[in-house]
């Protein structure tokens, strides 16, 4: 089978049927899993979320992290 002739639904078959081969049926949905797309736009969340917080709160913050850390 060559991959370049599949149209897209016959690849993502084909994929899926070596992904099984390979992982087997567990392996397959954990694998699968990592790729989930999610949803909303995090990119304005994040500016929300830290519309408030200084470069010098959030260095400290992280510096307060490693510190527990260790």
């Amino acid at each position: 089978m060559k991959a370049d002739t599949l149209n897209p639904a016959e690849l993502r078959a084909a994929g899926y049927k070596a992904l099984a081969a390979a992982l087997g049926p567990l392996g397959m949905a954990r694998f699968l899993l990592q790729f989930e797309r999610g949803h909303g736009d995090y990119t304005r969340q994040r500016h929300e979320w830290l519309r408030d917080t200084s470069v010098s709160t959030a260095t400290a913050r992280i510096r307060a992290r490693k510190k527990n850390r260790a």
